[in-house]
């Protein structure tokens, strides 16, 4: 029964760092990028909708992304979400795409962008140590009950904290990365 705990306590860590790396998409950098816009919800028809379902992205040069909507009726909206979101974009619609120019970073606006990836990935430390703590609770209750032994206890309880540390440094290095990505003029 531990092993099998270990494996989802593996599980659930690894989706941890899948979602800082997703939070961490969603940061802007100077260089453009689709997955900015993957939070931006446009009213389509009376629904929300993601705005990637709605239109396609590209990125024709690294300063600028082309909005393209399947429904031309649908440029306004799309035009109001950005400027509402909190991108810090202008957008410019020309009746056929939109265009996003990303001007270049502040060095405010870099160290506040730092500041929140910091935020993510502490965020997803205390998730992982979470982790940890639900799977050692669960296999002391395992070792009370009988089921594994007081030895079977902390070669389980060494492993879920060699995890831990791995995936731990994996978050340090991610953060680490965007920093660096994020800082780069």
């Amino acid at each position: 029964m531990g092993a099998k705990n270990l494996s989802e306590a593996i599980d659930h860590m690894d989706k941890a760092l899948g979602a800082l790396a997703h939070e961490f998409a969603s940061v802007r950098t100077g260089r453009a990028s689709g997955s900015l816009l993957e939070k931006i919800v446009i009213e389509y028809y009376g629904t929300p909708t993601p705005l990637l379902q709605i239109a396609s992205v590209s990125v024709p040069e690294a300063q600028m992304l082309v909005i393209s909507p399947y429904d031309k009726t649908a440029l306004g909206a799309i035009e109001k979400a950005i400027q509402a979101s909190d991108l810090g974009l202008n957008p410019g619609n020309d009746g056929q795409v939109i265009r996003l120019p990303f001007p270049p970073l502040t060095e405010e606006r870099r160290k506040d962008l730092a500041k929140l990836c910091r935020t993510y990935a502490e965020e997803s430390r205390v998730a992982v140590r979470n982790i940890r703590r639900d799977v050692n609770d669960h296999l002391k209750r395992e070792e009370k009950d009988a089921e594994i032994s007081q030895d079977e206890l902390r070669r389980f309880e060494a492993e879920v904290q060699k995890t831990t540390d791995s995936h731990i440094k994996e978050i340090d290095e991610m953060l680490k990365r965007k920093e660096l990505e994020i800082m780069e003029v």
